[in-house]
């Protein structure tokens, strides 16, 4: 079982990997997570990337190491990660990548819920997902053909992943299209039955 975080922000993992490499100040922090490609699998703003930072200073997993003048510029404050964030950083990442937790994706909402549609409004509504899906793989796809030019594959199997993921729920989501197209789904007539005449099958309550 994963243990619970002081801070459950994924944002904040990611700032104390990012110190792991060496002491930055909040803003090279965030240029750093944008040219390493972080920035397509998590949120990440100037703000609440400072915000992030504070939170993780409270909780002794990040020091400054020292306060840079450079002319009439503003004071930037470097931050380095603690013994404390190294345990901190090192046992969060390694729960997150050995044990599994169960997520709550919408697109598994909308599938339990979908039978209050009809269908036929269903089929065409799945067709339009699987078209959008094909576009997201496309541009994922040239996504990482590009960073790879830049970047170590290392920094780039998080997009790998999405990529598949993608690609994965669209092939998904075709059978389930070829299944209610041909009858072939469990419940599907019933499904289409209580559409058309408005009375519940048995199988159904």
């Amino acid at each position: 079982m994963a243990k619970r975080r002081k801070l459950g922000n994924p944002l904040a993992l990611a700032v104390m990997v990012t110190l792991w490499q060496k002491p930055m100040h909040p803003y090279e922090i965030a240029q750093t997570l944008r040219r390493q490609g972080k920035d397509a699998s998590m949120k990440i703003n100037y703000g609440s990337l400072y915000t992030v930072v504070q939170n993780l200073e409270k909780h002794g997993f990040v020091e400054v190491t020292e306060v840079e003048r450079q002319g009439n510029r503003p004071e930037r404050t470097v931050y380095g990660l603690t013994e404390a964030g190294r345990e901190e950083m090192t046992g969060w990442l390694s729960d997150l990548l050995a044990v599994p937790v169960k997520e709550f994706p919408i697109f598994e909402t909308a599938l339990s819920l979908c039978g209050a549609l009809h269908p036929d409004e269903a089929v065409r509504l799945l067709k339009e997902r699987v078209q959008n899906l094909d576009v997201q793989a496309a541009s994922g796809r040239a996504a990482v053909e590009k960073l790879c030019e830049s970047l170590p594959r290392l920094f780039l199997v998080e997009l790998e992943y999405q990529l598949h993921m993608v690609e994965a729920q669209a092939d998904w989501v075709r059978g389930l299209l070829e299944e209610i197209e041909k009858g072939s789904l469990p419940g599907v007539d019933g499904w289409r039955h209580f559409h058309e005449t408005g009375e519940l099958p048995p199988e159904f309550t």
